[in-house]
C-alpha cells in the first residue's frame, strides 16, 4: 500500500532476523546498561471476539471481511510501540545495523523534510508525498541533517520486518500476530471503530496522531503533531495500552493475504501460511480519511518486509508461559 507505507524495491528477503545475542526479557528489570527503561508488559487473559470491520468501512482489497469469531490464548504485550531509545539500547548492545543503513536510504514524508535537503534521490511513482532519501534511518528518521534527540520517547521508525524480528530476538520477545493486535486494540469491547468508541475526537477531544487538513499539502496540527508522537500520547485504551491506533504503522508477524478471513481457523490463527507482504496494523500520522481511513481498529494494511518509512515501527509481545508473574503489575 504506496500510500500508507512505500514498498521497497529492494533486492533480497529480508523478513528473517538473523540470530542476535542479547538478555532475556524480565519483568522485573527495569533500566538497561544506557539507563533506558524496560517496558513492564500487560498480561491479556485467554478470550474470544468478533475480527473484522463491522461498519462496512474497510477497503475491498484490503480484505476486512468477513467478520468471524477468534478465541486467544493468553499473550503478554508491551503498552506501547518500541522507543527510540530501546531501540538504541539494542543497537548499542550488538552493534545491529538496520535494512534501511545497509541499504542507503528510506522513505521519508515531504514536508518533514528541508527542501534544500540534497540527499533527496527519488519518490515513490504512486505517492509522491513519499521522498527517498539518503541517510535516513531510525536515528536520523529525517535524512542526515536530523537526529532523535528529544525524541527518545517516540516511536522507532525506519525499521524492517526483519529489524523488527531481530530487536524481539534480542530482547526475548516477538511480534503480535494480527488476531493478537486486534484483540489488543480493541480493549476488551465489541464492535468498535476505535479503542475509544465510534467517535473519532468525542466533545471535540483528539484520541490519537492522524492527519488534519488537506492531505498532502496543508496539516493544521489541530492534534499537535506533524509526525511522531511520544509513544505514550493521549489516553492509554482500556487494557492499558497506548496509541494503538496512529501515530505508527505497526509490524505484526502474519503474513498479508486480502483472503484470509474467508479461511481463518477460530483458534489462535496465524495468517496465511506464506506471501510477499506482512501485514501491518494501526495506521500513522498521515492517515487521513479522504484517503487511508486506517486507523480504525479493524483495518488493515500490508508492505513488503524490506520496506521501512518514516511512519512503520512495531510493538512486541509473549507467550504467557515464557514469562513468571505474581500480581500483574499496574500498567506505567
Amino acid at each position: 500500500m504506496s500510500c500508507c507505507t512505500p514498498g521497497s524495491s529492494r533486492g533480497g528477503n529480508s523478513s528473517d532476523a538473523a540470530a542476535v545475542p542479547g538478555p532475556t526479557w524480565r519483568q522485573n528489570t527495569t533500566a538497561t546498561a544506557s539507563g533506558e527503561t524496560v517496558q513492564v508488559p500487560v498480561p491479556l487473559a485467554a478470550g474470544e471476539f468478533d475480527m473484522g470491520d463491522n461498519f462496512g468501512e474497510g477497503y475491498p482489497a484490503d480484505g476486512e471481511t468477513p467478520v468471524h469469531r477468534v478465541a486467544l490464548s493468553a499473550f503478554l504485550v508491551d503498552p506501547t510501540a518500541v522507543t527510540n531509545g530501546e531501540f538504541a539500547a539494542f543497537v548499542d548492545a550488538t552493534g545491529y545495523v538496520t535494512d534501511a543503513e545497509r541499504y542507503g536510504s528510506s522513505a521519508v514524508f515531504h514536508l518533514a523534510l528541508d527542501p534544500s535537503d540534497t540527499a533527496i534521490c527519488g519518490w515513490a511513482a504512486h505517492a509522491r508525498w513519499w521522498l527517498e532519501v539518503r541517510g535516513a534511518c531510525w536515528h536520523r528518521p529525517e535524512g542526515p541533517r536530523s537526529d532523535i534527540e528529544g525524541r527518545r520517547d517516540h516511536p522507532v521508525v525506519h525499521v524492517s520486518h526483519r529489524d523488527a524480528l531481530a530487536y524481539c530476538a534480542w530482547a526475548g520477545k516477538r511480534l503480535l500476530t494480527e488476531a493478537e493486535w486486534e484483540y489488543a486494540a480493541r480493549g476488551g469491547h465489541e464492535a468498535r471503530r476505535y479503542p475509544w468508541g465510534d467517535a473519532l475526537a468525542p466533545a471535540g477531544v483528539h484520541q490519537c496522531n492522524i492527519w488534519h487538513g488537506r492531505f498532502p499539502v496543508h496539516n493544521t496540527l489541530e492534534d499537535g503533531y506533524l509526525t511522531t508522537a511520544p509513544a505514550k500520547s493521549f489516553h492509554r485504551n482500556d487494557y492499558g495500552l497506548w496509541s494503538m491506533v496512529g501515530n505508527v504503522w505497526e509490524w505484526c508477524a502474519d503474513w498479508f493475504s486480502p483472503h484470509y478471513y474467508r479461511r481463518s481457523p477460530q483458534q489462535d490463527p496465524r495468517g496465511a501460511p506464506f506471501g510477499m507482504a506482512r501485514v501491518m496494523r494501526g495506521g500513522s500520522y498521515l492517515c487521513h480519511d479522504s484517503y487511508c481511513h486506517r486507523y480504525r481498529v479493524a483495518a488493515r494494511s500490508s508492505n513488503t518486509p524490506n520496506s521501512s518509512s518514516g511512519n512503520l515501527g512495531f510493538r512486541c509481545a509473549a507467550d504467557d508461559s515464557s514469562l513468571s508473574f505474581g500480581d500483574p503489575a499496574a500498567p506505567q
